[in-house]
Order: C-alpha cells, then structure tokens, then sequence
C-alpha cells in the first residue's frame, strides 16, 4: 500500500478537526478557534486551541501539535495506518489498494482478530457460569470486584481438551493453532492450549485481544502461561494494558510499569490507571521506546524481593545504551513479600502514591545496587573495583554527553562516601556537635537524638523508612547523617546497619558512638544499651510519631495560608485558625513527652 502525499491532504481537508476532538474533549468556541483544557496534560484554565481552517490543535502549556493524524495517533494510541484507516472510512475515503500479499496477509489477521475476540467472549461467559465458580473464588480472596473484572474481560477456560475447540469449531483448527488457542503435537488432534485457568486479555493499542494470559487455578505449573507468538501477537513490543495506560498516562504525565497481570488489574481498581506490565520476560528495547513515548521518565515499580530487583537491575541495563537527554527511569521498590494490592489494600492509593513519590533516578538506583555488593568498609582493591564498574556502567551509555554526565555523578558519590572530607565533616559534626554545645537547642537536639536512636535500634530505622526520609531535619549535617542512614537502610539488613555504622563513626571518623556521651541535654530511653529499657523502641517510635505530627500540622497551616490569600471566606478563616490550634497542640504535646527525658543539667 502507498499512501501519497495527495491522498493524506485530501483526507485532512474532508475531515473537520473540530468534530474529531470533539467527540472526546469538551470544546469551547473562541472566534474563529476552539479551545479546551488540554487533554495531553492536566491544567484549570484551557490552554489547547483546535483551528478547523488550518487543520492543526495547540497547546500553549505543554506545547502539543498536530492534525487529524497525530490526534488519532497520541490521543488515542492507534498506530499510523489505522489511523489513517479511520479517518478514510469516516472521509468517505476509499483506501489506497493493497498489493496481493498484503491483502491476503490482513484477512488473515481479520480472521485471527475475530477468533481472538470469540474466545474471550468465550471465556468472559464460562466464568459467570457454574464451571467459574472456583475461578470467581479467587478473584473474590485477590479482592478484584465484578465490574473490576469485567472491565478487563477477564474469564475462564474449563478444565477441558476440547470445549473451547468445539465453541470454535467455525473457525476451524488451523485457524485456532495459528492464533496460539489450541496445541497441535505431532500430527495429533489439536487440543485446547487453555485448561483449568484463570483468562486475561491481553489487548493492542486498539483495544483489540490479540493474546492470552492464563493463571492455573488451584495447584499446578506452570503458574502463569502465555499465548505463544502469533501474527497478531509479538510479546517483546506488546505491553499489558496498553489499551488502558495510554489515555491515562496522557493525562498523567506518567506511566508506571510492574510486573505482572494482577499488579496491573489491582492497582487500576485502586484509581491508577497509567500502569502496564511486560508479559513474563525482561523489558525489550521496543517496550522501552514505548514506553518513552508514553511519558519521559517511566516509573519501574518491582518487588523488592531478590528476583524483582534483579528484573530492575536488567531493565536499567537494557535501557542504558538507549538513553537520550529528557528520556530515562525511575524506580520504586515496594516492600520484600508485598504486592501492590497488598500495598493498595492496606493503605489506599494514598500509601501506593507515597512508594512512587520515593522513587530513584536510575543514576541512583546504579550506584545503591553496585554499592550494596561492597562493604562500606572496603578495602583499596574494593574500592578501586566497584569505581572500575561504575564507569564501566557509565560508559554502556551511547550519548556522549550523558554518559560523562553520569561518570561524574558516579566519581561525585564514589569519593562521597570514600574520601570526602566535606561529608566527613558533616557526620562529625551532625553527631559530637550537640555534646559540645549541647545548648543549641530543643529542636536540635530531639532531631538529633531520632537519628541516634535509630543507629541504636536499626530495626526501626527499616521498619519506619518512609517516615525517616520525611523527617523534618533543620540542619545540613542532620540531613546527610539522615541520608547515609536510609542508604545503609535500603541495602542492609537490620542486624548489619548497627555494627556499619558504629564502625563508619568510630573507625572513620573517629567518633566514640557511645550515647552515654549524649545525656548532658536529654536522656532518651534507647540512647542506652538495648536491655536497659524494654520501652525504649516504644519510646523512640512515639518520638518520631510526634515529630511527624507536628510536620504536618506546620504544613497544613502553610497550605491553608495560600488558601487564604484566595478565598478570604470566614469559613476559609476558621477552617485555619482550626489548623493553627493543631499546631499548637501537636507542639506542646511534642514538649511534653520530650521534657520527661530533660537531665538536671
């Protein structure tokens, strides 16, 4: 098929742009234009103009261009000859016509297409029935809702050699074989590939089922099986939920990738739609590119368990020779043993968004994972090889400016932790500075003694990860003890991290740890040995609740302060003299307990 430039001015000339968007954006006429909030990016007041006489829309926010083609094509995710396709049927168009081959090549797929869309219906209608019982069980203990499942059409597949085969039979076998729904072994008859398991489709860009993921139900292996390849299917450039992710993500501004089916299906039940997931294999460099197209930094939301940072591990690899100015990764690690729906299910979309918001520049996410396999306390030979690696990694990269950018990153943070006499200052003076002056102040102090506590009780400090990086800390020196903390946090375990750390400050720094030292000001339970005060991880826990508080009552107040400057309401007034008393009374609950711990001193 050859589409000349003629035909694709002529099918932009018949087609009014105004409709076409229209009929998914709410357009507002403005003189001879149109204008929107744009759909390619979220914003209040309409920046997006649509212009019928000279066949182009605009976003003067984002910056976002195109005709009628590259409406269908970003807006909608289809690809360019379907979009074409669509515009020409609605045109009147007819087609340009297609040489033998490829005629014969599309009714192929037609007729592929078709079966594909039979069985799922198939599928979707034997798991409302009786045989779908014990499916609907465990899509009921997953916590995945009807309306859930029916929105991706998911099913089921009896646990049968030949029922699908039959429903089918109009199709006849080759057909089916070829479309990956039966399995022909030696000449023998074709059977049915899908038995006894759970059925997701996977769908293209249109929306169109183009394979099948099936889990066992019950006891089995393998847990997950896959369609095989196909004319219509190519695992290696097709994403799950793609369909559902592209609109979403175009709202968004971001796409979020895991790893499997059900992450998808749980975390689009929970309100995020911009999700997708590779289908059983390491991320391809087409999915990549895809995934750049969908938004300029993808978040890679894995486990955090061995085998899923080694699926991050490869995925940053795989993607460093791609990288270009604007385009990289970004990954979120969700807690060992958890998956989203249990992140989802225990903390609403709210806890999810809080992994998300901690993710790592892929430049950070390469240094912790070389840094986590070298003891902090190397040697030169082990020193000199992890830097050996890092440029190495660095320079996997095929953008020359890039890759020196990220040599100097990793030499920045190589001689940060192994050299710099700036960062050695800061920890000597984030930990003997309060007993030399012990006068400081209040705040100091209990800031201090949090992160003290911590190297006492390395438990809490991975047990509560989340709330020690939003500890509010108003010193530079507090800020890079707290930092180096959550890094031995991230790549240690609990048991390792107090012996780490006593040896960084003591034999590195030459600080004796001992937090007999730190009783001149306050006397806080877990400064003592671990079996002096069975309170103490209580008492060091409560600390960083009330420190918590009181941060969010203080922010609260400050947003309230902007909302004041807009609305000058008495119910905006006393909705912020309300907030300010929260402040008052997180703070003085804060005093309180702390004054308890106050030394004679």
């Amino acid at each position: 098929m050859s589409l000349s430039p003629a035909f694709l001015d002529e099918l932009r000339h018949r087609t009014t742009l105004s409709g076409l968007i229209g009929k998914t954006t709410k357009l507002q006429k403005a003189g001879r234009e149109f204008r929107a909030c744009c759909p390619f990016h979220n914003e209040k007041s309409p920046s997006f103009y649509v212009n019928d006489d000279k066949g182009f829309y605009h976003c003067f926010g984002c910056g976002a261009h195109g005709d009628a083609i590259r409406w269908l094509t970003d807006n909608r995710g289809l690809p360019f000859i379907d979009a074409v396709k669509e515009l020409a049927q609605a045109a009147g168009l007819d087609m340009p016509a297609m040489d033998r081959k490829a005629a014969e090549k599309a009714e192929r797929a037609k007729g592929l297409t078709e079966a594909m869309a039979d069985a799922a219906a198939w599928f979707t209608t034997q798991l409302q029935g009786i045989a779908g019982g014990e499916a609907r069980t465990v899509l009921e203990k997953r916590g995945v809702k009807p309306d859930t499942a029916a929105a991706f059409g998911l099913g089921f597949a009896p646990d049968s050699r030949g029922k699908l085969k039959d429903a089918l039979k109009e199709y006849g076998d080759p057909m089916l074989v070829e479309a990956g729904l039966l399995i022909a072994v030696d000449g023998k008859a074709p059977y049915d590939r899908f038995r006894g398991r759970l059925m997701i489709p996977i769908r293209d860009a249109r929306s169109r089922v183009i394979a099948f993921g099936g889990r066992i139900i019950g006891e089995g292996e393998p847990k997950y099986l896959n369609s095989p390849e196909t004319p219509l299917f190519d695992k290696g450039r097709t994403l799950y939920n793609i369909n559902r992710a592209l609109p979403a993500a175009r709202k968004s501004g971001r796409v979020i990738v895991v790893e499997g089916y059900m992450d998808v299906i749980a975390l689009a039940q929970g309100g995020i739609d911009e999700v997708v997931a590779p289908l059983g294999t390491a991320l391809t460099e087409h999915q990549l590119e895809r995934l750049w197209q969908m938004a300029d930094v993808p978040i890679l939301c894995f486990d955090g368990d061995t085998a899923g940072q080694k699926a991050a591990i490869r995925a940053a690899q795989r993607a460093l020779p791609l990288l270009k100015p604007g385009k990289s990764l970004a990954f979120a690690t969700l807690p060992p043993g958890l998956d989203p729906d249990d992140v989802i299910g225990a903390g609403g979309r709210k806890a999810f968004e809080g992994i998300l918001n901690r993710a790592r520049s892929l430049d950070e996410f390469l240094w912790v994972s070389e840094f986590g396999t070298v003891s902090p306390m190397a040697g030169p030979d082990e020193r000199g090889s992890l830097l050996h690696r890092l440029y190495q990694i660095a320079d996997t990269i095929a953008d020359p400016i890039l890759k020196s950018q990220y040599r100097d990153t990793f030499r920045e943070r190589f001689y940060g932790v192994f050299g710099s006499k700036a960062q050695r200052f800061s920890v000597v003076q984030a930990v003997s500075e309060p007993v030399q002056r012990p006068r400081k102040g209040l705040a100091y102090s209990v800031q201090r003694a949090v992160l003290l506590g911590l190297m006492r009780y390395p438990e809490v400090l991975k047990a509560r990860i989340e709330d020690v990086v939003d500890l509010p800390l108003g010193s530079r020196a507090l800020i890079e003890l707290r930092d180096r903390l959550v890094e031995l946090a991230y790549q240690w375990a609990a048991e390792d991290i107090g012996e780490i750390t006593h040896e960084i400050l003591s034999d590195t720094y030459g600080i004796n740890v001992d937090p007999r030292l730190y009783t001149e000001d306050l006397a806080f339970t877990f400064y003592f040995s671990r079996d002096a005060f069975p309170e103490a991880r209580a008492d060091l826990e409560r600390l960083i609740d009330l420190i918590i508080e009181e941060h969010l009552a203080r922010r609260a107040v400050a947003l309230g302060n902007t909302q004041v400057e807009r609305d000058l309401s008495e119910q905006t007034y006393n909705e912020q003299q309300a907030a300010r008393q929260l402040v008052d009374e997180a703070r003085n609950k804060l005093a309180e307990w702390v004054d308890q711990f106050r030394t004679a001193a």
